[in-house]
């Protein structure tokens, strides 16, 4: 019996649209914002005293927001994903679907747009294309939005919506049993049917297929923070001293001229057309009018801006001490490069921070990959749990360092097997493989073969000579 097609949206689908799109838009104005402080396209607010408004072309926005947002997400790399239950070790059908979804580059995004505007989503659902690798994908907040029963802790609902390149708005509404394809209309949104498909999926979850994001989450709060709130204010008071250093440089660093004992109209060639050089720079030249056997001719002292300097040099290191980058990240460079051991006690609050951003990010990610395999296999994993993500250790990385200590741990009694050795020095699963590979052709090696029998019995006959003395 054929299943009859629906033709409109219920009056529940219609009203859930319509909160998730004024949540939408409410929010709008403040994520704006943050994207014009990560691009460093904000605009200053000065008082114009100092600068202006027909100098407004001289404003200087340094970029910090970027750095430190940018910093933390490039220390943030997966080296393993895991099932629960049993013994806990790299899936190679997870992996398989991460590489199929290009999360390796994915995620980095989604790091940096979950910390930019305090919260992200990824979404997951059928793959029309490869029916054996379910579809993840990362969705940008300022076109997503989504309700949470906050007594439950879960997911409501969601809704994507987003525009054609024609201009048309089109939009998902992702519910706990089903993700219905809308458009929008003259009459509201309506569901985006295409032939004998009414844009309906069943998939009967009992969850909605969405992970929500969020950074420095408060009880209570969905909606997150961004990593930029704590920064943004001195970004502006450095870029409103570095605007006015540059107004400084037009106006006091090029020593004034002073003339004594003439006017402007002095100044003329020998045809009595004013001399073009009056006007070269402005505010260049003073000159005051009194008789003629009286000229004088002179400069000021150039302004010394080692004030601009300092206060610059100041919200350097006052934003240093809010977001725990080392102050040499501002551009505070010694002579002599800092010893590893010092890298690593100076980064330390970075490191933590990041740890911090990785557990935090690991969850959704697992719960991410748990709806990855809820797809591809129709059931859920061992207890529902997530999938495990294990991470990079996020520390500034030296060769040197990382052999030592592996050799150290490695030194009289060994302590790590030889994939162990390799976990500790973060290689990842397709380099384990082709590092199993190399063994493998080398045990098969016959030349390697008959030496390593050779040996062998070489050492048997030592120990037999031996216990015979």
């Amino acid at each position: 019996m054929a299943v009859a097609l629906r033709t409109t949206l219920s009056s529940d689908e219609r009203d859930m649209i319509g909160k998730l799109n004024a949540k939408l838009h409410k929010i709008q104005p403040r994520d704006r914002l943050y994207e014009a402080y990560f691009e460093g396209e904000q605009r200053l607010k000065q008082i114009g005293i100092a600068v202006p408004p027909e100098l407004r072309m001289f404003e200087l926005v340094i970029n910090w927001n970027r750095m430190y947002v940018s910093e933390i997400s490039r220390r943030q790399k997966i080296k393993a994903l895991m099932v629960p239950g049993g013994e806990e070790e790299p899936n190679k059908p997870l992996q398989e679907g991460f590489d199929a979804n290009d999360l390796e580059a994915e995620i980095g995004l989604l790091n940096t747009e979950t910390m930019i505007f305090g919260r992200c989503y990824g979404t997951v659902g059928t793959n029309d294309e490869d029916n054996e690798h379910p579809l993840i994908s990362i969705e940008s907040p300022l076109q997503m939005s989504c309700l949470i029963d906050s007594r439950r802790k879960r997911m409501d609902a969601a809704f994507r919506q987003y525009r054609t390149d024609d201009g048309q708005r089109v939009g998902t509404l992702m519910l706990p049993n089903r993700t219905i394809q809308v458009v929008a209309g003259r009459g509201g949104w309506q569901l985006d049917k295409v032939g004998d498909d009414d844009g309906i999926d069943e998939h009967d979850l009992g969850r909605v297929p969405v992970v929500l994001f969020l950074n420095k989450r408060r009880l209570g709060n969905w909606s997150g923070t961004t990593e930029m709130a704590d920064l943004i204010p001195l970004v502006d008071a450095a870029a409103r001293s570095l605007t006015n250093l540059q107004i400084a440089l037009e106006t006091h660093s090029v020593p004034q001229k002073w003339v004594l004992g003439m006017s402007k109209g002095d100044f003329v060639d020998k045809d009595g057309n004013p001399i073009p050089v009056w006007q070269s720079y402005y505010t260049a030249i003073w000159a005051n009018q009194a008789s003629p056997d009286k000229v004088k001719v002179g400069q000021f002292t150039p302004s010394d801006l080692k004030n601009f300097h300092d206060t610059t040099n100041h919200y350097a290191a006052m934003a240093s001490s809010v977001t725990g980058l080392p102050f040499r990240f501002f551009g505070q460079n010694t002579a002599n490069p800092a010893a590893e051991g010092a890298i690593r006690a100076d980064e330390s609050r970075l490191i933590s921070n990041t740890e911090e951003k990785n557990t935090s990010q690991g969850v959704g990610i697992g719960w991410l990959m748990t709806l990855y395999e809820r797809f591809r296999t129709g059931e859920w994993t061992a207890g529902g749990r997530a999938i495990k993500v294990e991470w990079r250790n996020p520390a500034t990385p030296t060769k040197a360092e990382e052999a030592d200590f592996i050799q150290k741990l490695n030194g009289g009694t060994p302590v790590l097997s030889r994939e162990g050795s390799w976990d500790e020095m973060g290689w990842d699963e397709p380099r384990k493989d082709r590092e199993r590979r190399h063994f493998e052709q080398e045990s098969q090696d016959p030349i390697l073969e008959r030496l390593t029998r050779e040996l062998g019995t070489n050492d048997a006959s030592t120990d037999a000579s031996v216990g015979g003395k």
